[in-house]
């Protein structure tokens, strides 16, 4: 079961849309349930929703604690 994910914004597009990166794996988004959201933040996502802004340093860690464990959730490689 995949659940919530944090993933980086790397582009902000018109009517509240998004591309987010994650391994390398980009998808676009909605980013019409969190304010402020800039390209840089992290997010945490749920099918294909923004749910809430990350703190960098705890998404990083989050993510870096996926790559240790050697993969990434939900088949989402590096």
């Amino acid at each position: 079961m995949c659940l919530a994910l944090p993933a980086r914004v790397v582009e902000l597009r018109e009517n509240e849309m998004g591309v987010v990166d994650l391994g390398g794996v980009r998808k676009e988004i909605s980013l019409a349930l969190v304010e402020g959201v800039q390209a840089g933040d992290y997010v945490i996502v749920h099918v294909g929703y923004a749910l809430s802004k990350l703190d960098t340093e705890e998404a990083e860690a989050t993510l870096r604690m996926f790559a240790e464990m050697g993969e990434m959730p939900c088949g989402v490689e590096q």
